[in-house]
């Protein structure tokens, strides 16, 4: 086995490299983010540039939280070719350490750094995104439910069956829709009729649909002041089917899921979202494999930049791949499990497959 002060070392090394990538691109995120900030502000009173500085410090967290693989890509490449140059695993591999002893301590890191960004920095980023974005309602005036440009919609299921429902923006907490269309189906999901009204008001247990148009199969449209439909929702509910998955805190989803699949909502993509979070150690393995194996190339074959640019290239792959399998399994073409891990599972046994390669021929 290897040795602790060895281990420690390469540890050390290793952990220092991963924060100070991480440092970089956070910062500049952050000075990015400041710049659109002060951009859209212009001469809005109250948006001062201090203020605006605070101001992105709460927005950039979850940004930055895209990036974490690539700050454990780059920080492994960065520190496996600093400890090459200076003999330091040369040498260590001439005393009869293989590639994987080495590894170990990166790896450990890796999976503990991944634990604390999905407990404790998550929601650390998704409490001050919520903060960010009450600020730039007040400040801005053009962001939240009552202004969203694109349509609304919400599934519900009552003891009238269910009912899909349609509108323009929310307002009140999410307990007024308006203008609103619903689709209304009976308990064996047939069709039964489309309401439109200008305004839906969310009461105890049922929607109130004002002036509202009434069109059924084979039946002449008719127009009422009125229309009544149950409903089990409740105005957090329906806010909640409006919230990004992505900015919810991490021991929140499960919860918030569950109480969505009651009120027969859609909560695939919570749950996607909560799997990815699961995965998220394993994946930042993958990427610190995938580093090691194109960072060690140049020990017997040359060509530090090319087997550099290679590294990124597979991790660059990898984080795509992750994204796309991510999306199939939102909208329900693959289960949020399977879509969740794949490609963290695929990462880390491609990249130990060619480090086995590498290291026995």
């Amino acid at each position: 086995m290897i040795g602790r002060r060895l281990g420690v070392y390469i540890g050390d090394r290793f952990l220092r490299t991963i924060l100070s990538v991480f440092g970089g691109i956070f910062s500049l995120i952050y000075l990015l983010d400041f710049v659109e900030l002060l951009r859209r502000a212009g001469d809005t009173p109250q948006a001062t540039a201090p203020f605006m500085a605070f101001l992105s410090l709460l927005r950039v967290p979850s940004v930055a939280e895209q990036i974490l693989p690539f700050a454990f890509l780059f920080g492994a490449i960065w520190a496996f070719i600093a400890l090459t140059r200076k003999l330091e695993l040369i040498v260590a591999r001439a005393s009869g350490v293989s590639v994987w002893q080495f590894l170990m301590p990166p790896l450990l890191i890796a999976l503990i750094l991944g634990i604390v960004s999905v407990t404790l920095y998550n929601p650390l980023a998704a409490t001050l995104k919520q903060r960010a974005d009450r600020i730039e309602t007040r400040i801005f005036g053009n962001t939240g439910l009552a202004d969203h440009d694109t349509a609304l919609w919400v599934r519900q299921k009552s003891v009238d069956g269910q009912a899909i429902i349609r509108a323009e923006r929310a307002s009140d907490g999410g307990s007024v829709l308006a203008p609103v269309s619903v689709f209304v189906y009976d308990d064996h999901n047939s069709f039964q009729e489309r309401v439109d009204a200008d305004r839906a008001t969310l009461q105890s247990g049922f929607w109130t649909l004002d002036k509202a148009r009434i069109l059924a199969p084979g039946e002449e449209p008719r127009a009422v002041d009125a229309y009544d439909l149950a409903s089990d929702l409740t105005p957090e509910q329906v806010t909640q089917s409006f919230v990004a998955p992505d900015t919810v805190s991490f021991w929140d989803l499960p919860e918030l899921a569950r109480r969505m699949e009651i009120a027969g909502l859609d909560a695939t993509g919570y749950l996607m979202r909560y799997q990815v979070l699961l995965a998220t150690p394993l994946l930042f393995a993958a990427m610190v494999l995938i580093a090691a194996s194109f960072s060690l190339r140049f020990f017997r074959m040359g060509g530090v930049a090319r087997s550099v640019a290679s590294g990124v290239g597979a991790g660059f792959v990898l984080y795509v791949a992750t994204k796309l399998v991510g999306d199939l399994g939102t909208a329900g073409f693959m289960s949020p499990i399977a879509a969740a891990w794949s490609p963290a599972i695929v990462g880390v046994m491609l990249g130990s497959l060619y480090l086995l390669h590498l290291e026995d021929g």
